[in-house]
């Protein structure tokens, strides 16, 4: 198949990095985190000191960087990292997922400027790639709805709490459940492009199962469209 389009959406800390990481390394293909487009465009508010309220600003910010990410070299890996994210030439990996970045993403993601300027980014990403596995919140329902496979990946608050803390290391289970629950309730709610569950996504939770068990749910469901 010269153009497989896998989009895997759900609530943060549900293991859409990781999974769709494994799949894109099987299928030999691009990977990406549109998170992460949004942690970056908050990093440039930050940086700019632009407030946000000032939509069509940070719309500017989304449009203007020059965003990629590539698979970690085992140095920089070293620090945790699942994958490198480049912005304006620069690796701000660590700084895309500092506590900063995390109180105001979800506020930066639902700006409607600021999605439209990297849905765009994002259908074009795909467009290059031909083949992709891309994660987000809103990628079966609004960037790639004709995707040949829709997944929607789910945990409880308190699972996802556990994985976030091992991840940061900064955080005790308290505030990360509060923090997840925060950003669950602004992404479901936010009126542009909220957090949903496509009509024809297949929907996993990962509570009581391992990665290579949510791999293999994903590549059974799959398998019909690449045979």
């Amino acid at each position: 198949m010269s153009r497989l389009q896998v989009a895997i959406d759900g609530t943060a800390g549900a293991g859409k990095t990781t999974i769709g990481q494994m799949l894109a390394a099987q299928l030999e293909c691009p990977y990406l985190d549109t998170g992460a487009m949004y942690r970056a465009v908050s990093l440039l508010a930050l940086r700019t000191n632009t407030v946000l309220e000032d939509k069509d600003g940070l719309a500017r910010l989304a449009k203007a960087m020059d965003f990629s990410t590539r698979e970690a070299t085992p140095a920089e890996a070293a620090d945790g990292r699942q994958y490198t994210v480049m912005v304006d030439g620069e690796d701000v990996s660590q700084e895309v997922r500092s506590p900063e970045v995390e109180a105001i993403v979800s506020q930066v993601a639902a700006v409607p400027q600021v999605r439209s300027e990297l849905v765009s980014k994002q259908r074009e990403i795909a467009e290059q790639a031909g083949t992709i596995v891309m994660i987000g919140r809103d990628i079966g329902s609004v960037v790639l709805p004709d995707a040949n496979l829709k997944i929607y990946l789910d945990a409880s608050p308190e699972v996802r709490a556990s994985r976030r803390v091992r991840q940061s290391g900064q955080l005790n289970a308290e505030q990360a459940k509060h923090g997840l629950e925060q950003r669950d309730r602004i992404d479901s709610q936010r009126t542009i492009a909220p957090l949903v569950i496509a009509d024809d996504a297949l929907y996993i939770n990962t509570d009581n199962l391992s990665q290579d068990e949510v791999l293999a749910q994903v590549k059974a469901a799959l398998a019909p469209l690449v045979d």
